[in-house]
């Protein structure tokens, strides 16, 4: 997953001098990250909070959640040591240790260098004789981690995550390796991987990893070493997917992978799975897989990706939804994902140089991903909404810390995506403000960048060849400046702007078609060159494909590759009750003083409401939209991507109900408890639109939750809309239910004469009862015996 794969690629071309028959890598390769020097306002400031805030946290967080200590008991293993957490905690050390290692590259750094030294004493001195390193039974053999089975690689199909925690050891030793020059790091992933190989393939052990990463890291490590063991073990977990004990969607095993054609289960898995294919074609030369994952990249691009860039409809098994199936308020878009999409589109661009790879990696960069951590570096999404009503904030960690521990990894790798080179084509594919030294056939090509983007699309090109160079530079025009969204029709334009680009080389336009996305220079160059680039940028709106039924009847806006959302801070009405009919016209405003700096965008709308009367109402509203990147930095509230734009899309500010003006408790807290009195029921039992709360990880236990009412009401009936995210998420439908009434004394009564409690998913479970007036019910839950359950909706009448 990690992008030093721009090492990695570098080092494909010394294959051949190794004698290998395989393939020379990846036709296009990368300009290492450490070639690029950001001198950009916009990926200067996420640079700097990832290097002072984020990763000095994620350190931190490893010393205090035990990351470390899970180590030092694996050192010395024993019926004393009690096993917690996760079965991949391992790894949120090796992902920051790789951020930091990005790091230390980009910005020397003694004292962290020593820092991570003495972590590494620490991770080496689990490791077992035979090189295996896996805290989560190490630590205590008889007694290990419930996912991890009784012996070694029992459960590595299921949760262990064995070969899970190899692949982010082996991608953030080669990180290390290559900041420092030091082999302490990397030979103990190679000694787990030399265990891996040992014990692992074709007539010994077939299996394959339930949590892909293992597929990149091993071919990365057969680029670094040379050995083939270790593309062939990466090689084998792709072949043999499919054919062994686990054959389901969820882990991309319900088909041979040369035979998928469709992107399904979990997302994250998907695309690292997606992405290691894409690294064993480039070094086997193998076309079949290019193929595979080509139709399953059509699949997502026309059917499955969000506006965002996000993919992942779902919460239930953290998944890709069905063709068409994207929801918004309960988008599961996780950071994680967002992050594979980008891996994935990026080693589709170097495969084959085309920019619509590029256009899907900006639009994920810029929306999805870039919304999974906040400005100041200290705060996270896991699930990234397209909608909330205020059940959604930024978490300062998880105790499933994934996202974040990516996060830093990632960030400090992005300048490495800036640009490519193929032969004698350099590749202008991102635009950021950099300084840029490229290799060109043997010589030495200095680029400086100079942009405001993303918030302006003028970006200039300085070229200083070392003497007259003759090359071409090949300067992506984005989708979005060529009146594409996506590189498909799952989502279109629909205003009549008509957009213009044009490319001057010292002052002079040039013409000429684009050519796969590209605008190609080929010339002569010598010290003192110039290429301007202008992007016509105005805000756009977006419709969806007709078949996207969450997103029928609503338009989005888009500025650039910057997609927009309405929040409630900045609008004194409900954002959910905004009516954008017609065309709305919006007007760009820079805020230097706003969330780090933003372009606002402001626009003439309606917001829908019902009077004292219940007289539905239009009041005419100003409108303001900012970054989705940068919304839930001001508390919890409403926001939305997608904005009403005709009638039968509308939700009008609705007058209060016995539920909604209550006082809310519940036996479990959660920001999520906000959803059990919003007025929001699903539509039937295959509705995941609507917000829901939950109990899980609880079962078999009873919990609750009560409605303290505003004034003493006369109540007769009750209706519960049930959340079940089976089969693979962890809630189903009740065991029981029940309703009680407080009575004057203070206790809680059964209501008499109560009709039998339904049960059934997703629809109107009602009971009615003998009418009684109090101030209080309580809604009694006994959850399954081994599920447990949630709902979306509370209602009383």
């Amino acid at each position: 997953m990690k992008n030093l794969f721009f090492f990695i690629i570098g080092c494909s071309l010394a294959l051949a001098a190794r004698g290998q028959q395989q393939g020379a890598g990846y036709p296009v390769s990368p300009v290492p990250f450490t070639k690029v020097k950001v001198t950009d306002a916009f990926w200067g400031q996420r640079l700097q909070a990832s290097r002072e805030v984020t990763i000095p946290l994620a350190f931190q967080k490893c010393e205090e959640t035990g990351r470390y200590k899970n180590f030092e008991m694996a050192a010395n293993p024993g019926p004393q040591n009690k096993v917690t957490g996760y079965s991949f905690d391992d790894t949120d050390v090796y992902k920051t240790i790789e951020g930091a290692s990005y790091l230390l590259q980009s910005f020397p750094d003694e004292k962290l260098k020593r820092y991570i030294d003495s972590v590494l004493v620490i991770v080496a001195s689990a490791q077992e004789p035979d090189g295996y390193l896996y805290t989560a039974r190490t630590m205590n053999p008889e007694h290990p981690h419930e996912w991890a089975g009784a012996k070694r690689w029992e459960k590595v199909e299921d949760l262990s995550h064995e070969f899970y925690n190899l692949g982010h050891m082996v991608e953030g030793a080669i990180a290390h390796y290559q900041a420092t020059g030091q082999r302490n790091f990397l030979d103990i992933a190679i000694r787990y991987a030399d265990c891996v190989c040992r014990e692992i393939g074709a007539g010994k052990l077939e299996l394959v990893p339930g949590h892909q990463i293992a597929e990149m890291a091993l071919a990365k490590l057969y680029v670094l070493t040379g050995e083939k063991k270790y593309l062939d073990m990466a090689k084998f977990f792709v072949d043999k997917r499919g054919y062994t004990s686990r054959r389901d969607a969820y882990s991309q095993a319900h088909k041979p992978v040369l035979e998928q054609d469709e992107a399904v289960g979990h997302a994250v898995r998907a695309a690292y799975m997606y992405s290691g294919v894409a690294d064993v074609a480039a070094l086997t030369g193998e076309q079949a897989y290019i193929d595979a994952i080509g139709r399953i990249w059509d699949n997502v691009v026309s059917k499955k990706l969000y506006i965002t860039g996000g993919i992942g409809a779902t919460g239930s098994g953290e998944a890709f939804g069905k063709n068409y199936e994207l929801p918004n308020m309960s988008a599961y878009c996780e950071t994680c994902a967002a992050i594979g999409n980008v891996y994935w589109n990026y080693r589709l661009f170097l495969l084959h140089g085309d920019a619509k790879y590029y256009d899907v990696l900006e639009r994920s960069l810029y929306n999805g991903l870039l919304s999974g951590v906040s400005l100041d570096g200290d705060g996270f999404f896991y699930p990234n909404p397209l909608e909330s009503i205020g059940q959604h904030g930024r978490a300062a960690w998880f105790g499933c810390a994934c996202c974040p521990s990516n996060i830093c990894r990632f960030i400090p790798s992005m300048p490495g995506y800036v640009y490519a080179v193929k032969d004698d084509q350099v590749y202008v594919n991102l635009f950021v403000s950099n300084e840029a030294e490229i290799p060109v056939k043997g010589k030495t090509v200095n680029l400086k960048q100079t942009t405001n983007y993303p918030w302006d699309g003028d970006v200039k090109i300085e070229v200083s060849p070392r003497g007259v160079s003759s090359f071409g530079l090949k300067v992506r025009v984005p989708g979005w400046a060529r009146n594409e969204v996506v590189p498909s029709d799952l989502y279109y334009y629909a205003d009549d702007k008509t957009p213009s680009f044009s490319v001057r080389v010292n002052g002079k336009e040039i013409s000429g078609a684009t050519e796969r996305g590209y605008i190609t220079i080929s010339r002569k160059w010598k010290k003192g060159d110039a290429v301007e680039l202008h992007l016509d940028m105005e805000p756009r709106l977006v419709r969806a494909h007709q078949a996207v039924e969450a997103d029928r009847g609503r338009l989005a806006v888009e500025r650039g590759p910057v997609v927009y959302c309405a929040e409630w801070p900045d609008n004194n009405f409900s954002v959910s009750s905004t009516f954008a009919g017609g065309e709305p016209r919006f007007e760009a405003e820079y805020r230097p003083e706003l969330l780090k700096g933003v372009v606002v965008l402001k626009g003439d709308v309606q917001a829908l409401r019902f009077d004292d009367r219940d007289k539905l109402r239009p009041d005419d509203v100003t409108l303001t939209l900012i970054p989705y990147y940068a919304w839930a930095h001001r508390g919890a509230g409403e926001m939305a991507v997608w904005l009403p734009a005709e009638l039968t899309a509308t939700r009008p500010a609705m007058p209060p109900t016995v539920a909604s003006r209550s006082k809310l408790a519940t036996s479990r807290g959660s920001a999520a408890r906000s959803a059990i009195n919003d007025r929001l029921a699903p539509r039937g039992p295959e509705d995941r639109s609507a917000p829901y709360f939950h109990w899980w990880p609880k079962n078999n236990s009873a919990e609750w939750i009560t409605y303290e009412f505003a004034e003493p009401a006369r109540v007769s009936r009750s209706t519960v809309y049930w959340f079940d995210d089976g089969p693979w998420g962890g809630c189903r439908v009740p065991a029981a239910w029940k309703i009680y009434y407080r009575d004057d004394a203070g206790n809680w009564q059964p209501v008499r004469n109560a009709s039998p409690y339904p049960t059934t998913r997703g629809v109107a479970c009602r009971v009615t009862f003998e009418p009684v007036t109090t101030g209080a019910l309580k809604l009694e839950v006994q959850l399954p015996a081994e599920h447990s359950s949630g709902l979306y909706e509370w209602e009383v009448n």
